[in-house]
């Protein structure tokens, strides 16, 4: 049995952003229009008008601020309010592994590892660009990687239950060095025309490095121990898929064939799910909550962060206990947890100890005990 380790983490930060004020002039361009063509159906009470967007209710609902995008134009046009990605070749690498391969070299330059000597590439995020030839096998021969690799679709847990199946590989020996790989586009399937949900996601890339912690080439994080669990909900949902032409309104502008959610059942459910999860996996390892110097939390909505943090802590985590990065990068599915840990581990001592936590639709939630060596 070997000791896996966190060796190196990156993330691409895409280099377009849409602030609140930019997406609710947006918004509410197109839903003034709506309006006005919808007006007759509205005075005869046989349609609802569109409801009109605000900073501060994107604020008090999310804690979000601003989000990158890969593209913003089409996303900003009233008249199409979903982004322009040019028609790619089946020979040219596909977006999903163009932004990974950013995130990835980062983490391995951190790592001091090359791509030559991973052995393991997953690549775990809520939306897949295809169905197949796997994207993870596209990433692992764009960067020259060995092994084997393979795709992971947990929603927004995908990184945590990636980072269980590499820790748990290179545990037994059947891999050395993993690379769990996150691309996130997730204005591709957010519907920016709906005033509940259009300011929540953003677009990036995270990368993090596995391997032997007696291969380490310098300060990095045991992996402890992992926990992932799921239980079945339709609360948060997506229903495109590939058998969506089958269905006698297959090809009809769907509103379920982009992001749904029932917000307010989510965080009821949710919090004291992740919370109870949280607890029994520190709880079975021997963890205090006094241990914990930090918690990287998925980075969905602050007031549930704010609210699981209390429930694991017993008290107000301090900022830097808690660091949140959503109001930057919003929401970016998996990769939210991993963003936070990068960006705020680097201070940390040897011998603190920090919990990474993911969870989302499924529900899911996976956690991983690390601490600093």
């Amino acid at each position: 049995m070997y000791q896996p380790a966190i060796t190196g983490t990156g993330v691409f930060t895409p280099e377009h952003v849409i602030t609140n004020d930019e997406l609710v002039a947006s918004y509410n361009a197109y839903a003034e229009k709506w309006n006005t063509e919808h007006a007759e159906a509205i005075a005869a009470g046989t349609t609802e008008a569109k409801e009109m967007s605000s900073t501060g209710f994107i604020l008090k609902a999310s804690g979000i601020e601003r989000r990158y995008v890969l593209e913003k134009e089409g996303i900003l046009d009233p008249n199409r309010m979903y982004p322009h990605f040019r028609q790619r070749s089946d020979d040219e690498p596909g977006l999903m592994t163009e932004i990974a391969m950013d995130a990835c070299e980062k983490a391995l330059a951190m790592a001091g590892v090359t791509a030559g000597e991973i052995d393991l590439v997953i690549c775990a995020a809520s939306n897949m660009e295809r169905a197949y030839p796997a994207i993870g096998v596209e990433i692992q021969k764009a960067l020259g990687a060995g092994g084997f690799a393979f795709d992971m679709n947990v929603a927004c847990s995908s990184a945590t239950f990636g980072i269980q199946a590499a820790a748990d590989m290179i545990r037994a020996g059947s891999v050395r060095k993993a690379l769990v790989v996150n691309p996130e586009i997730t204005s591709g399937h957010l519907e920016w025309r709906d005033r509940d949900c259009h300011f929540i996601f953003g677009d990036v890339c995270t990368a993090t490095v596995l391997e032997r912690a007696g291969d380490a080439k310098g300060p990095h994080w045991i992996v402890h121990s992992t926990r992932c669990a799921t239980e079945f909900s339709n609360n948060i949902r997506n229903n495109n898929g590939f058998l969506r032409r089958n269905r006698p309104d297959g090809m009809k502008d769907r509103r379920d064939m982009q992001f749904m959610q029932n917000g307010r059942k989510v965080f009821k459910e949710v919090v004291p799910m992740v919370s109870d999860h949280i607890a029994r996996h520190m709880q079975d390892e021997g963890w205090q909550a006094g241990d914990l110097k930090r918690m990287w939390l998925h980075q969905a909505n602050k007031a549930m962060n704010d609210f699981i943090g209390r429930k694991v802590l017993g008290r107000v985590p301090a900022p830097k206990e808690q660091p949140n990065i959503l109001q930057e990068y919003a929401n970016t599915s998996s990769a939210g947890s991993i963003i936070a840990f990068a960006k705020h581990s680097s201070d940390m001592a040897p011998g603190d100890k920090g919990l990474i936590c993911s969870f989302g639709a499924g529900y899911s939630v996976g956690s991983v005990l690390v601490e600093r060596a």
